[in-house]
């Protein structure tokens, strides 16, 4: 338990001190946050912009830390041949895991805190199903979706050179920025395109946290189900299919 709380640490404080991981972790989207909810460039199926754009950036946040940040992070850490050295090492390939996966968790907290922060400081007025209902939802579509895009994110560092997926990190980032319902709502997209980004776990995960955080209604089955498939494929493709060098 020690290891695995002192990796964790080291884990923490390497993600908060890199200047890059913060800007794409908490800059980027508290900056969208500022800039959609205040300038009205989108229109969006809520009176008030931040009602809909609090929920989307959480759900950007998510896939930027769970994906992005763990993917990048993890192939440099295979390319340069540290996972392979601490994963020989007593703390072991299972806590060493464990410690990335406990990393991108407490810096979501960070960035939700963050986030709600200058959500309510915009006049965000969040959406709910009784006591603790949305929070709740929230929650769980949170988790889901982690569990999805860190999946996603090992699957590209266990597969391709540390270059090429820094590339198709960023690459994907911006398609599901797009398509994922976060910034722009997904009925403002072309219907073809559309019906595909509702098969993704960006669309799931942003529908899902509109619903619980936004608009006060139940959550879509459809957002579970899509996320629950993701949350079990893409961790698994990553499990079979990771070099650890």
């Amino acid at each position: 338990m020690r290891a695995l709380i002192a990796q964790t640490g080291a884990e923490v404080y390497m993600t908060l001190r890199r200047g890059e991981t913060l800007l794409l972790t908490v800059g980027i989207p508290v900056v969208f946050l500022l800039f959609f909810s205040t300038v009205h460039v989108v229109s969006t199926p809520h009176q008030k912009a931040v009602d809909f754009f609090v929920p989307g950036i959480l759900a950007l946040a998510v896939m930027s830390t769970a994906m992005v940040s763990l993917g990048i992070a993890t192939g440099f850490e295979r390319g340069y041949g540290v996972l392979k050295r601490l994963g020989s090492t007593p703390l072991g390939r299972p806590r060493l895991l464990g410690a990335k996966i406990a990393t991108v968790v407490l810096v979501e907290i960070l960035q939700a805190a963050v986030l709600v922060a200058v959500g309510f400081g915009l006049g965000w007025n969040p959406g709910g199903h009784g006591p603790g209902g949305a929070a709740f939802a929230a929650v769980g579509a949170a988790l889901l979706g982690t569990v999805a895009f860190g999946g996603v994110g090992l699957f590209m560092a266990g597969r391709l050179k540390a270059e090429v997926n820094l590339a198709a990190a960023n690459g994907l980032y911006l398609v599901l920025l797009l398509l994922g319902g976060m910034v722009v709502p997904i009925s403002k997209l072309p219907a073809g395109v559309a019906a595909v980004a509702k098969l993704l776990p960006a669309d799931a995960l942003a529908a899902g946290l509109h619903a619980a955080l936004g608009s006060g209604s139940t959550v879509p089955t459809s957002s579970w189900v899509v996320l629950a498939v993701w949350a079990v494929a893409a961790p698994l493709a990553a499990a079979l299919s990771f070099r650890w060098e």
